[in-house]
C-alpha cells in the first residue's frame, strides 16, 4: 500500500497527500520572508519547496534540479532578472509549467504583458495563505488535465503515425512480393519466346487486365505485329492464349498509331479511362510498355481493360515496367547466349569434320550416332532437356579424335596396346576440349564415359553398370551399332544381322541390357523384317 502522512493545513481539515507523487513548488522573491513563511507553509502541506531571490537564481535551479518543477510562485520587481523575464525564459524552457505571478504594484500593462508570457493567474500582495493555496491547487489540477490532454494527443498522434507505417509497410511488404514474383518466374525461363508468353500472362494476374498482347515493333513491318497473347477467363481468372471470346478486343488502326507513339516516345503510357484516346469503345483502361534492346524498341506490351471493369493504377504501371525492362535483359541475354552457342557449337561441329575428313570411312559417323542415340532417349522417356544434351554429345563424341595421330587413328592393321592405350585418351581430350568453353558440364560428362563398359571394363574410369550416366549407356549402344554398320580403315563394314547380334551378345557386358532390349525392339518396329539404319 502507498505510504500516507496525516498534515494539519491552514483551513482546519486534515490533508492526506501521497509521498509517491509529492509535488515541487519554486517560490522567486526577494523578500526573504515571503519565502521563509511560503516554504514553511507548503512543506507542512507535504510539497517539496524550493526559494530563488531573483529570476537569475531561479533559471539556475531549473537547469540544476534533478527533479521536475510542477508550478512556479514569482515577484515581479527584483534585481538581476525580474518576474517578466523570468516568465518569458520559463514559457521558452517549458510552456506546460504554470507560472502565477504575485506583485505589490499592480497595472494594466504588467497584466497584459504576464498574460502574454502564459502566466496562469495573478495575485496581489499582500497574498494570504490560503488565497496561494486555493491557486495552486487549482493551478495544479489545471496542469494535471493540460498535461494529460498533450500526452493524450502524442498518444494519438503516434497512433496515427504507427498506423500509417504499418500501412506503408504492408504495401512495401506486397510490393516486395510481387517485384520478386516477377524475378523468379521470369529467371525460369530458357528461351526468349517463352519469356514474351509469360510477360503478357503475368500482365493479366498481377494487375486488373482482361487481355494483354505483345506487338513487334519494327521498321520493315507494314503495323505492329502481334507475337503473343494472353487472356484472363472470367470464369476462373485464370489465363490462356487464344484470339478467341475476347473480353475486351486489342487491334484497329488507333492502336497501331498507339503503338507506334509509345515506340517512337520509348516511354511507357497509362490511359486510366478511354475518354481522350480514340480507341475502340470496349476498352475502359490501358497500359502500354515498350521493351527495348540496346535503346532500340524491339516491341510493346500492352494490356487493357474493358468497360465496366477496373481503371489501371500508377502501381500498376510500375510492376508492368519493372517486368518489362527485366523480361528486355532476358531476351538478350538469351539471344547473345543463343548466338554464341551457335558459334562454339559451329566451331565444334567444324572440328569433328575434320577428323572426320581425315578417316572417310567414318564420314557423318557422328551424325548418324547422334540420331540414333536421339531415337533410344525419346523411346526411353528421356525429357527434353536431356534430349537436348545427347543432341549436342552425340554430335561431338569422337572430337577428342583430333588429338590423336594419323598413324594410329588411320591404321589399318591390328594397333599395338600401346596404340590403343592412345586411341583411348580421346574421351578425356574430348571432355577437355568441351569442358575448357565452360558452358556444357552435362555435355563433357557424358562425352567422358561413352566408352565405359557395363561390366566395368570399359575405359577411361572403369565405372560399372547404373554409375555410367544414363546418356553415356544409349550413346555407347548408337555409337557401337553406327561403327559396326560402317567400313573401317581395318575392316569391312558388317551386315545388319551381324551388328544386331553383336549389341544383343553384348546385353550385361558392354551395354545396357535395358538400352539394348529397348534399341532391339525399335529396330524391330521402325521397319517391320528390316532394322532401322541412319541415312549415311
Amino acid at each position: 500500500m502507498p505510504e500516507f502522512r496525516k498534515l494539519d493545513s491552514e483551513f482546519g481539515g486534515d490533508t492526506m497527500v501521497g509521498m509517491e507523487s509529492q509535488k515541487t513548488i519554486l517560490f522567486v522573491d526577494d523578500e526573504e520572508t515571503i519565502l521563509e513563511i511560503a516554504s514553511e507553509h507548503f512543506e507542512n502541506m507535504g510539497y517539496r519547496v524550493l526559494t530563488a531571490k531573483n529570476g537569475r537564481e531561479a533559471v539556475n535551479l531549473f537547469e540544476s534540479a534533478d527533479y521536475i518543477i510542477d508550478c512556479c510562485f514569482t515577484d515581479i520587481n527584483m534585481p538581476e532578472m525580474d518576474g517578466l523575464e523570468f516568465a518569458e525564459y520559463l514559457r521558452n524552457y517549458d510552456n506546460s509549467i504554470p507560472v502565477v505571478i504575485m506583485t505589490g504594484y499592480p497595472s494594466l500593462d504588467n497584466t497584459l504583458h504576464t498574460l502574454k508570457n502564459g502566466v496562469v493567474d495573478f495575485l496581489v500582495k499582500p497574498v494570504n495563505l490560503e488565497q496561494m493555496t486555493i491557486c495552486l491547487q487549482r493551478v495544479l489540477r489545471e496542469r494535471e488535465l493540460f498535461i494529460k490532454n498533450l500526452l493524450l494527443n502524442k498518444e494519438l498522434e503516434s497512433k496515427r503515425r504507427l498506423e500509417q507505417l504499418n500501412r506503408e509497410l504492408v504495401l512495401k511488404v506486397e510490393e516486395m512480393r510481387v517485384l520478386n514474383r516477377i524475378m523468379t518466374e521470369l529467371m525460369s525461363l530458357n528461351t526468349g519466346s517463352e519469356v514474351l508468353n509469360h510477360i503478357v500472362e503475368m500482365a493479366t494476374l498481377i494487375t486488373p487486365a482482361g487481355c494483354s498482347v505483345f506487338y513487334a515493333v519494327n521498321e520493315s513491318f507494314a503495323a505492329p505485329f502481334e507475337l503473343s497473347r494472353a487472356v484472363r477467363s472470367p470464369e476462373k481468372s485464370e489465363t490462356r492464349h487464344t484470339a478467341n471470346d475476347l473480353p475486351c478486343e486489342i487491334s484497329g488502326p488507333a492502336l497501331s498509331t498507339l503503338i507506334n507513339e509509345i515506340a517512337s516516345d520509348q516511354a511507357p503510357m497509362l490511359i486510366i479511362e478511354n475518354s481522350t484516346h480514340d480507341l475502340p469503345d470496349n476498352i475502359h483502361s490501358l497500359m502500354g510498355i515498350p521493351l527495348k534492346i540496346r535503346e532500340k524498341v524491339f516491341g510493346v506490351l500492352i494490356a487493357a481493360t474493358q468497360v465496366g471493369g477496373q481503371s489501371f493504377s500508377e502501381k500498376d504501371l510500375y510492376y508492368m515496367t519493372f517486368m518489362v525492362q527485366q523480361a528486355a535483359y532476358l531476351v538478350e541475354n538469351h539471344a547473345l547466349y543463343e548466338n554464341i552457342y551457335e558459334n562454339l557449337l559451329s566451331t565444334l561441329s567444324a572440328l569433328v569434320k575434320t577428323v572426320e575428313a581425315r578417316d572417310a570411312y567414318t564420314k557423318e559417323h557422328s551424325s548418324r550416332v547422334k540420331d540414333t542415340a536421339i531415337m533410344i532417349a525419346r523411346a526411353y522417356g528421356c525429357s527434353k532437356e536431356e534430349v537436348e544434351v545427347l543432341d549436342f554429345a552425340g554430335r561431338l563424341h569422337d572430337i577428342g579424335k583430333i588429338g590423336i595421330r594419323d598413324d594410329i587413328l588411320l591404321k589399318p592393321g591390328r594397333l599395338t596396346e600401346e596404340e590403343y592405350e592412345k586411341i583411348k585418351e580421346h574421351p578425356l581430350i574430348g571432355e577437355s576440349i568441351i569442358g575448357q568453353l565452360g558452358l556444357w558440364d552435362r555435355e563433357k560428362k557424358i562425352v567422358r564415359h561413352h566408352h565405359e563398359r557395363y561390366d566395368g571394363t570399359g575405359y577411361p574410369d572403369g565405372l560399372h553398370g547404373l554409375e555410367i550416366p544414363l546418356l553415356s549407356r544409349i550413346l555407347s549402344v548408337a555409337d557401337a551399332y553406327d561403327a559396326m554398320m560402317s567400313d573401317r580403315a581395318y575392316r569391312k563394314e558388317m551386315s545388319e544381322k551381324e551388328a544386331l547380334g553383336i549389341i544383343s551378345n553384348g546385353r550385361g557386358g558392354q551395354f545396357d541390357p535395358g538400352i539394348v532390349a529397348l534399341f532391339l525392339s525399335l529396330q524391330a518396329e521402325e521397319r517391320p523384317g528390316q532394322t532401322y539404319r541412319p541415312q549415311k
